[in-house]
């Protein structure tokens, strides 16, 4: 039995770019080098796909379950039975449906431990909207179904980390969501997904202003003053190395995040504007703070290029690399704490020796 780590993948909008960048992916066999990849979806809608990219040399190994995933080959599990029509470039509720269905199937398999972590295809928000599904985004239902109290948005690439305290909620919303009590919980989880999941053992961590200009002394608006250098003095009471808070603009414009091993932005675009700028392409969402491993490309449905060949598998990529090193840290950071019980707490082996050693 293969001890490679399971990439469960969940296909999203079938009339976007999601099976595309699926297909690009694991068309490149150097990607089983890294884990056994299962694809959550229907061998018809991948055939569909498949020829119109031309990929006459790439086939998938149908299975019925996680357990029979051949770690040689790209793996499908189907989720539904019936045809389907596939219109490339549309949103429709056809498109949603099955997004659905394979988010479902792919989820329950994470949820179970069947998989070892979850790559998401991009869903349209608004068609995947249904009695089973009222959430905003991956984000929130995911941390309904792994039944955790508060998940982190955390946007990371090799150059930029960010994080989000308000996620997605109207503009109008951000400042009255915006709690000291909120914002110390987005640091702690912060601080230990990057000690975790990323392995840097003492992280600093930027925080932005909520105002232009991080409020200038109260004259742009209170919530520094009030809320958030509260919160970051409460954190670093905690232990948590953060600083701020800092203006946005000035902040990334002068490249101040390199200083940092991530930043917490309060809203979504303050943070994941400037992230895309210099990540797009490479950068993955992972969700923060859950017992569970998932990421997804920093893109979404891309309708407007959808069955024209165009849309780039980069981000994709790295959102499998990405889910696929977590689960790794996160068992070598296991066999740690384990080899640290049974020695009676005493360290035979640091974090850093079994990195190397995993190297």
């Amino acid at each position: 039995m293969s001890n490679k780590i399971k990439i469960g993948i969940s296909i999203g909008d079938i009339n976007g770019i999601g099976l595309e960048v699926i297909l690009k992916t694991l068309s490149n066999n150097s990607i089983l080098d890294y884990c056994t990849p299962i694809v959550y979806g229907h061998t018809k809608v991948a055939s569909y796909h498949r020829k119109a990219l031309g990929l006459t040399d790439f086939a998938f190994n149908v299975i019925n379950d996680p357990a029979s995933a051949n770690p040689k080959k790209a793996n499908l599990i189907n989720c539904w039975e019936e045809d389907v029509k596939i219109d490339l470039g549309v949103s429709n509720e056809i498109g949603g449906k099955y997004a659905l269905l394979s988010l479902q199937k792919a989820t329950d398999a994470l949820i179970k431990g069947e998989i070892d972590a979850l790559v998401t295809a991009p869903i349209n928000k608004h068609n995947i909207q249904s009695e089973n599904f009222k959430f905003p985004g991956h984000t929130e239902y995911l941390q309904e179904q792994s039944n955790s109290a508060d998940v982190l948005m955390f946007m990371v690439s090799e150059d930029i980390r960010v994080g989000v305290v308000t996620g997605h909620i109207p503009v109008k919303d951000i400042a009255h969501s915006i709690t000291k009590e909120k914002i110390v919980k987005k640091l702690v989880m912060m601080n230990e997904s990057l000690k975790k999941d990323f392995w840097i053992e003492k992280p600093k961590i930027a925080v932005l202003g909520l105002n232009p200009h991080a409020g200038d002394n109260g004259l742009l608006g209170k919530e520094e003053e009030e809320i958030i250098i509260p919160a970051i003095q409460e954190a670093f009471d905690k232990g948590i190395i953060c600083f701020g808070p800092y203006p946005a603009d000035g902040f990334f414009g002068n490249d101040s995040h390199k200083q940092f091993d991530a930043v917490l932005a309060m809203y979504h675009d303050q943070g994941l504007i400037p992230f895309k700028t210099i990540a797009f392409g490479t950068g993955v969402n992972f969700s923060a703070g859950l017992k569970i491993v998932r990421t997804s490309p920093d893109h979404g449905t891309g309708y407007d290029i959808a069955g024209k060949n165009l849309a780039d598998p980069s981000s994709f990529i790295e959102a499998i690399f990405a889910a696929t090193h977590i689960v790794k840290n996160r068992r070598e950071q296991e066999a740690l704490l384990s080899n640290q019980l049974r020695t009676g707490g005493k360290v035979i082996e640091t974090a850093a020796d079994m990195k190397d050693d995993a190297n």
